[in-house]
């Protein structure tokens, strides 16, 4: 798996790809990936969907998690506007309510047979987070794919909130994974390190982590957050969790990285891909 991604209030683009089942007796499968922060519709919206869409194409991912997708009276949902310019399937899920023009939240794209999907919201209400969920269909075998985004605040309320939100998260994944391998991808808005992040941790290897042995002592090199946006702020919070035990990484890179015209880029953050 490859990757890197950007953050808060951005287009994210993580992918992490190249990920395999292990441990079953049926041959392995491979998948490739993307976790893309989208930054919704700022700094110029249109040249940043014309990146987006030309890199994803040439990529070609089994699957794309977004998060920060809006939709409002003069926006299409831009989840479902890139699924149609690549060929894909797209579930949205907002906590905003169906008939509101203006809905925000996580999005998966999929050019594999959904087989079941559903969303839940993350406590507080108040923080307006989700995480969204799909079963697709992978060369015959099903695979769940989450995607999150949690509270952003960097201070000791930030990281509260991010432990109470990855316990409605995991309670959400007990609820609905049934016997298929699993995938947690987004801006978890906090290195790999971070003490919240051990009850994911627990069940879910961190793919560039496990590729890339000991990213989070070179922050700057790994960062997933664009410079361009964050010079201050070289941190990794864009991820991609593999079931421990089912899936194992196979490569990770960077994409989603590369500026078009000059203080042009696809989002804020940076995206993985494997």
């Amino acid at each position: 798996m490859a990757w890197r991604s950007l953050l808060f209030l951005l287009l994210m683009a993580l992918v992490a790809a190249g990920c395999s089942t292990a441990g079953n007796t049926a041959p392995d499968v491979s998948l490739g990936i993307v976790t893309f922060n989208l930054y919704h519709d700022k700094a110029d919206w249109p040249q940043r969907r014309a990146l987006i869409v030309g890199e994803l194409r040439t990529l070609d991912p089994d699957v794309i998690v977004l998060q920060e997708v809006l939709q409002h009276e003069s926006l299409r949902n831009q989840a479902e506007d890139l699924a149609e310019a690549l060929g894909y399937h797209a579930w949205f899920a907002s906590v905003d309510p169906t008939g509101n023009a203006r809905r925000y939240g996580n999005a998966i794209l999929t050019r594999h047979p959904l087989l079941a999907h559903d969303w839940t919201p993350l406590r507080p209400r108040e923080d307006a987070r989700n995480a969204a969920f799909v079963r697709i269909d992978i060369g015959g075998r099903p695979l769940n794919i989450y995607a999150t985004h949690p509270n952003y605040r960097s201070d000791a309320e930030g990281e509260r909130l991010r432990r109470q939100q990855f316990g409605d998260l995991l309670a959400f994944i007990d609820r609905t994974a049934g016997d298929a391998p699993s995938i947690v991808a987004g801006d978890f808005n906090a290195a790999s390190d971070r003490p919240e992040m051990a009850a994911i941790d627990a069940k879910f290897g961190n793919a560039y982590d496990r590729l890339h042995p000991g990213a989070n002592a070179d922050p700057r090199a790994n960062a997933t957050l664009n410079p361009h946006y964050f010079p201050n702020d070289p941190r990794r919070i864009d991820h991609v969790y593999l079931q421990r035990g089912a899936l194992q990484p196979l490569e990770a890179r960077i994409v989603l990285n590369r500026e078009g015209a000059p203080g042009g880029w696809p989002s804020d953050h940076f995206g993985p891909y494997g």
